[in-house]
């Protein structure tokens, strides 16, 4: 008998290129800052639950954005549905 393996919709998903930061949402799901690192202006925040992002990757210092994407993730309880 073969039984289906389902992953939990808590389980983290895989870390992508360029991860510099991982928050973890009220609602149990992830935002990932990505990009070149602290000097560069092309670093984005992405959340794995309700699918928000940041709106302006090309200004995105990560003095700038790590705020923002730790406020989203303090305020999302979206969880992923996959």
């Amino acid at each position: 008998m073969t039984t289906a393996v389902r992953a939990s919709a808590f389980t983290e998903p895989d870390r992508p290129k360029g991860l510099l930061i991982r928050f973890v949402t009220t609602g149990g799901s992830y935002v990932d800052v990505t990009g070149s690192g602290e000097h560069s202006d092309k670093n984005r925040w992405n959340c794995h639950g309700c699918g928000d992002a940041s709106r302006s990757p090309e200004r995105d210092y990560l003095f700038r954005i790590r705020p923002d994407a730790n406020d989203h993730a303090a305020a999302c309880r979206a969880i992923p549905l996959t």
